[in-house]
């Protein structure tokens, strides 16, 4: 009969402490690899084989999480004290175009919001009519007149009209 697994931590908790720490260093890491060891082995625990190394079968295990542990700090952020002397260049989305979202919100509130939810997210004019109140057509034309707007204040050219 296999020994209860509150036994094998006893047994080998320190061994595997030891390859946790011996891979990842002293620290949080591998207290985090020695968790996971015992985690994953808890839930393995019931189908493991009677006849099993339990000890070799944990070292495996631990070197495993331990690998884990490694790869998965390499794609974290790492912090740091430097700070970047440049400015972001990325800065919020529009930010050199005050005067285009200075317009936008000028605009009559149907027109404003046929145009915010139908070109800037994407909706269709039956799903922003839904949202805004009103038929397609209406919002289609709401959003047309707020588009030839923008248009005018910022002198870019309109399209010419079906008529």
């Amino acid at each position: 009969m296999r020994q209860p697994f509150e036994r094998a931590v006893e047994q080998h908790g320190a061994t595997v402490l030891r390859v946790c720490r011996a891979v990842l260093g002293v620290g949080p890491d591998a207290d985090d690899a020695w968790s996971e060891t015992f985690l994953a082995a808890l839930r393995a625990w019931p189908g493991l084989d009677a006849d099993t190394n339990v000890e070799a079968w944990l070292v495996t295990v631990a070197h495993r999480k331990a690998i884990d542990v490694t790869r998965s700090s390499q794609r974290r952020a790492q912090p740091t004290d430097v700070i970047p002397e440049e400015a972001s260049t990325t800065g919020l989305p529009g930010a050199g175009e005050h005067d285009l979202w200075s317009a936008v919100a000028a605009l009559p509130e149907r027109q404003r919001l046929a145009v915010a939810y139908h070109y800037l997210g994407g909706l269709p004019h039956t799903e922003t009519a839904t949202l805004i109140g009103g038929t397609p057509d209406a919002v289609r034309r709401a959003a047309a007149d707020g588009i030839a707007s923008l248009r005018r204040t910022h002198g870019a050219p309109e399209r010419g009209r079906a008529r």
